[in-house]
């Protein structure tokens, strides 16, 4: 039987690997991913990288180097994150030559502090850029108010942005925008455009596990049945019903003549990336969002316990144009029963990125107590 993960490249959508764990890429369990399950990127933010230097004893040896050359704790978290993505932009490297700068990518985020800071996140960009120095990086900038405008200055100085905590189409066609002006001043200047590469990050189930809550207040307040049955119906929904519009919006806005000008100039499509696609929700199937996104020009980037399941039993057909009349109809019987999509994408977004804050400290903090292990002795040279 073929691997239902390599089908998907038939489908146009490309596989990223939602994680970076040193200890896999030392074990070449991750290089067998890439042979044997079709990934073709690599994401990872501030949670990923929180749980990976904490666990286990693979970054023991460059950490006991760092101390004894006097680094501080940000100098350290910076050396191994900066590690890690060399390795794996290396290894992911010959896709992104394969593909012509389709695929191949890694991400590294800026700093989750400086998601309201714009000319924070641009030198930070900058400077990850620098460091890093590969070409198939992309560095992940959220969709805040801040975040778009850095987001076009960083494209337009020619870097790779993968934007993130990206929930309504209103946001979308922000991003969309500030991609496409980036493209139209580098090519007004004489500058090269077929190099650049971006993704714009959805981030899925987050939206149904808020929008799921909501609806249960509502009904345990409701004593209607037929109401009840109403909002029971919608449970499980809005999610894939907001990723389908925003894939009729992306075709309709990289097919305008003003996309179609920088086409020739040899621009890409700033491909839609469906991020958060495991299942939270016990009651709903276990690749539910994987299997129900899928069309031409998208990514879809996928967490361990994701790739597996649908590895074993994943279906795939096109499915990310299915019943848009249906969807459109989720989302307006939502705001009829009193849940303002807008309102949930704001919430979420700002939720977003209090989470990868958190994450961030915690890190720090996680850091710190190997620090003080390494010092007490208590992980061998």
């Amino acid at each position: 039987m073929t691997n239902p993960l390599l089908k998907l490249q038939e489908q146009g959508q490309s596989v990223w690997y939602d994680n970076i764990d040193r200890a896999q890429l030392n074990s070449g369990e991750f290089k067998k991913m890439l042979d044997n399950d079709g990934i073709v990127g690599v994401t990872a933010n501030p949670t990923i990288f929180e749980k990976s230097i904490s666990a286990g004893h693979a970054y023991d040896e460059q950490m006991q180097e760092l101390l004894r050359a006097g680094k501080s704790t940000s100098e350290i978290y910076e050396a191994l994150v900066i590690k890690d993505i060399q390795t794996v932009a290396d290894m992911l490297r010959p896709i992104y030559d394969r593909t012509n700068g389709q695929d191949g990518y890694v991400s590294l985020e800026v700093s989750p502090e400086l998601a309201n800071d714009t000319q924070g996140t641009i030198s930070e960009a900058e400077r990850f850029w620098k460091m890093v120095n590969r070409p198939n990086l992309m560095i992940k900038i959220p969709a805040t108010p801040a975040g778009i405008p850095a987001i076009y200055e960083t494209l337009r100085k020619g870097i790779n942005v993968n934007i993130t905590l990206i929930f309504s189409i209103q946001s979308y066609r922000e991003v969309v925008d500030a991609y496409i002006r980036a493209l139209e001043d580098r090519n007004g200047e004489g500058l090269e455009i077929d190099h650049i590469a971006s993704v714009a990050s959805f981030f899925v189930s987050r939206v149904d596990t808020l929008v799921d809550k909501l609806l249960d207040e509502k009904i345990k307040a409701s004593n209607d049945p037929d109401e009840q049955e109403k909002l029971k119906s919608l449970q499980g929904k809005a999610a894939i019903a907001n990723a389908r519009i925003v894939y009729q919006e992306f075709k309709k806005l990289f097919s305008t003549p003003r996309f179609e000008s920088l086409k020739h100039a040899g621009a890409h499509v700033q491909r839609p990336l469906w991020a958060s696609t495991s299942t939270k929700n016990p009651a709903y199937r276990d690749v539910l969002y994987a299997e129900e996104l899928i069309g031409p020009d998208t990514v879809d980037t996928m967490p361990l316990e994701t790739i597996v399941k649908f590895r074993d039993h994943g279906v795939v057909r096109h499915s990310i144009e299915d019943d848009l009349d249906s969807a459109k109809k989720t989302l307006d019987t939502l705001e009829q029963v009193g849940i303002s999509y807008d309102q949930i994408a704001r919430q979420l977004q700002d939720e977003g990125v209090e989470k990868f804050v958190d994450s961030f400290h915690q890190l720090f903090n996680g850091i710190e107590s190997k620090k003080k292990a390494i010092k007490e002795g208590q992980v061998a040279d």
